[in-house]
C-alpha cells in the first residue's frame, strides 16, 4: 500500500507547480528536502546560511524569479537575516522555507526555539507559520505572491517539523503562472503621465536617472526607447548599470558616490547639477546613488516612478508622482509623447550627445593608460579593463561589497544588456560575492560568470569553493590581494586622519585554499601572468581561483578622496608592511 501524502509531499508538488526547479539548502527542514529532491527538485547544497541566501538572491536577480532557500530554526535561521536584508533593500523576491519547532512544543524552550517572527520582523515583505497542514498550498502561495509582487522582497514560511509530517491533502488550483518576477505590470495613473511628459518636453535640461528596478523589472528596452526617441539623457545608480548599453549616444553612465577623476562620469557631475527637470526610474534614491544626496540638484522638478509609492518622494519632492511599474511606465511615457507629436527641443538632444560623446572619450583614455600598464603591484584598475576585454558579451559579474563593486561599476563595460552586473548594493555586506556569483551560474550555466572580490571579502567565504566544485558551478574567482581591508582604512584616514589597527590582514594563499577544495588556483603579480590565468580559466570546467597580488594603496574614484589631504599624506608615507604578502612554505 502507498503512504499517503505528507504536508512535505504537497508542498514539494505545490513547488514543482510553480515552476521551481532548484533550490539551495542543508538539508533541513528533512521532510521537505526529500519531498523535493523525489519530485525532481535540484538542492544546491550551501555550507553557510548566511551564503545559503545570497545564492537564493543571485539566481532571483540572473533568472528574474524568485529565490528559494531552506534552513534549520534558530541559529541557522539568524543567519539569513543578513543576506535577506540584502534582498529586501534590492527589492530581490525570495522565500525562505524555514523549519520550526513542532508545534506541540512550541512556548517550552524547546530545542533551537527562537522567535523568529521577531527575528524576521526587519528582513521580510511577508511572514506565516503553517500551523493547518490543510492550508499548505495556501500558504506557499502566499509566500511566492508576497515576494513577487508589488515591490518584490523576501518573504517567509516557517514550517513546524510535525506538521510536515501529517497526511496532506492537494486541492488548490494549480497556479496560473510561474513564481517569476514581477508577477504584474501596474500602469501609472494616465493624468500623471501626461503631466510628465508635459515636464520633460518643456525642459531645458532634462535627465533620465535609472535605478536597478529598471533592471529588475526587465525594462531596458522601454528605456533605450523612451531615450532615444525623445533625446532625453540617462544617467544610471550602481545598481542600474547595464539598464543602458554604455556606447548609446545618451548614456551619461554610472553616477553616485564613485565620479572621481578617474571615473565614467567625473567631468559631467557640474553639467548634471544644472537638471532642470529629472526622471527617477526605479530609483530608491539611497545615499550611495546620489552622492550623500548631494548630487542631483534640490530645484529641478522631479517625476518619480517606481512600484512602491513609498519610495516616491521620500528625499526628493516629487512633482508627479508615477505609481506603477517601471517598463509599463516608460512605455506609457514613450506612447503618449507619440501621440502628442510635439517633442523636445532638438538642441536638447545635440547638447546631451554632445557632453555625452566628450565624457566617454576621456574615460575612454583612462581605460586605455590603464589596460597597458605593467607597474608591479597591479593596480585594480589593470585587472578589471583585462577582464572587461576578455570577457565574452554575455558574461555576468558578480563582485563582493567594499571597493569591488566600485571596480566593476566603473570599469567594466555594457556594451548591450546581454551583460549583467550582480552587485550587493542593497545593505552592501561583505562576503557576498562569491556566493551571489554562484547563484547566477546556477542561474544560467551556460554564461560566464566572473566575481570580483577582496581578500578581506573573500575570507568570509572561503568554504563555499567547496561548493563551486562539488556543485559543479564553475565560477572564476578574481582575489584583488591587498592584504588589508582597503576601503575601511582609506576611509578612517579621510575621516580620522588614521587607521585603527584592525585593517591589516595576514597573508593568505588563496590559491592553495583552491586546491585544497579541488578547483584550479593560481597566485599572479603581473599583467601577462593575469591575461594567461584569466584566458585559461574561461574554458576551465571546475571553479578558478586567480589571486591577483595588487597595489594597497589603490583606491577607486569615490568623491572627494582625491582631494584628502590625510590620505595623499598618509599614502606617501613609507610603508611599514610588504608591498606583497609573503606565503609560508
Amino acid at each position: 500500500m502507498t503512504a499517503p501524502d505528507t504536508v512535505a509531499d504537497v508542498l514539494a508538488a505545490r513547488l514543482k507547480a510553480h515552476g521551481v526547479d532548484l533550490f539551495f539548502g542543508q538539508s533541513l527542514p528533512s521532510r521537505l528536502v526529500l519531498a523535493a529532491e523525489d519530485a525532481g527538485i535540484r538542492q544546491i547544497v550551501y555550507r553557510t546560511e548566511n551564503a545559503g541566501g545570497a545564492m537564493a538572491d543571485g539566481y532571483a536577480r540572473l533568472r528574474r524569479t524568485c529565490g528559494f532557500v531552506v534552513a534549520q530554526n534558530g541559529p541557522a535561521a539568524t543567519l539569513l537575516v543578513a543576506p535577506l536584508t540584502e534582498a529586501l533593500h534590492a527589492s530581490i523576491p525570495i522565500v525562505a522555507l524555514v523549519q520550526e519547532v513542532p508545534s506541540t512544543s512550541r512556548g517550552r524552550n524547546a530545542f533551537q526555539e527562537i522567535d523568529h517572527r521577531a527575528l524576521f520582523s526587519g528582513c521580510s515583505t511577508w511572514f506565516g507559520v503553517l500551523d493547518d497542514g490543510d492550508r499548505a498550498e495556501e500558504a506557499l502561495d502566499a509566500a511566492i505572491r508576497s515576494a513577487t509582487t508589488g515591490r518584490p522582497g523576501p518573504a517567509v514560511l516557517m514550517l513546524p517539523k510535525d506538521v510536515l509530517e501529517r497526511p496532506g491533502t492537494a486541492g488548490r488550483a494549480a497556479p496560473v503562472t510561474a513564481a517569476h518576477s514581477p508577477r504584474d505590470r501596474p500602469r501609472p495613473d494616465a493624468d500623471a503621465i501626461a503631466r510628465a511628459w508635459d515636464a520633460l518636453r518643456t525642459a531645458e535640461r532634462p535627465l533620465i536617472v535609472a535605478g536597478g528596478g529598471v533592471v529588475s523589472a526587465d525594462a531596458s528596452a522601454a528605456l533605450v526607447a523612451f531615450s532615444s526617441e525623445t533625446g532625453i539623457a540617462v544617467a544610471t545608480t550602481p545598481m542600474g548599470k547595464g539598464a543602458i548599453p554604455d556606447d548609446d549616444p545618451l548614456a551619461l553612465g554610472v553616477i553616485g558616490n564613485y565620479m572621481g577623476p578617474h571615473s565614467m562620469t567625473h567631468r559631467i557631475r557640474d553639467w548634471i547639477g544644472t537638471a532642470d527637470v529629472v526622471l527617477l526610474a526605479g530609483s530608491r534614491t539611497n545615499e550611495n546613488g546620489t552622492d550623500s544626496w548631494t548630487l542631483l540638484p534640490h530645484d529641478a522638478a522631479y517625476l518619480h516612478l517606481d512600484i512602491d509609492p513609498f519610495e516616491v518622494g521620500r528625499n526628493y519632492p516629487a512633482h508627479t508622482r508615477l505609481i506603477g511599474d517601471v517598463r509599463a511606465g516608460l512605455t506609457d511615457l514613450l506612447a503618449h509623447a507619440r501621440a502628442q507629436g510635439s517633442g523636445i527641443d532638438p538642441t536638447v538632444r545635440d547638447e546631451a550627445v554632445r557632453t555625452v560623446a566628450a565624457n566617454r572619450s576621456d574615460f575612454i583614455g583612462t581605460v586605455r593608460r590603464y589596460a597597458a600598464d605593467d607597474a608591479v603591484p597591479l593596480r585594480p584598475e589593470t585587472i578589471v579593463t583585462t577582464i572587461d576585454a576578455l570577457s565574452p558579451a554575455d558574461a555576468v559579474f558578480a563582485a563582493d561589497a567594499s571597493y569591488s563593486s566600485i571596480w566593476i561599476g566603473t570599469f567594466v563595460s555594457m556594451p548591450d544588456t546581454d551583460r549583467r552586473t550582480v552587485l550587493p548594493r542593497g545593505i552592501a555586506g561583505l562576503g557576498w560575492g562569491l556566493p551571489l556569483a554562484l547563484g547566477a551560474k546556477a542561474a544560467d550555466p551556460a554564461r560566464t560568470v566572473v566575481c570580483l572580490t577582496g581578500d578581506g571579502g573573500f575570507a568570509h567565504c572561503w568554504s563555499e569553493l567547496e561548493t563551486a566544485v562539488r556543485e559543479e558551478l564553475p565560477v572564476i574567482v578574481v582575489v584583488l590581494n591587498n592584504a588589508e581591508l582597503g576601503y575601511q582604512k582609506h576611509a578612517e584616514i579621510v575621516q580620522f586622519g588614521r587607521a585603527t589597527s584592525a585593517v591589516v590582514l595576514g597573508a593568505v594563499d588563496h590559491a592553495a585554499i583552491a586546491r585544497a577544495c579541488g578547483a584550479r588556483g593560481s597566485t599572479v603579480r603581473t599583467r601577462a601572468a593575469f591575461v594567461d590565468a584569466f584566458t585559461a580559466a574561461l574554458s576551465s570546467p571546475v571553479p578558478v581561483v586567480i589571486d591577483v597580488i595588487t597595489d594597497p594603496d589603490a583606491y577607486p574614484p569615490i568623491t572627494g578622496w582625491d582631494t584628502s589631504t590625510a590620505l595623499r599624506t598618509a599614502l606617501s608615507a613609507p610603508r611599514t608592511q610588504p608591498d606583497e604578502p609573503e606565503y609560508p612554505s
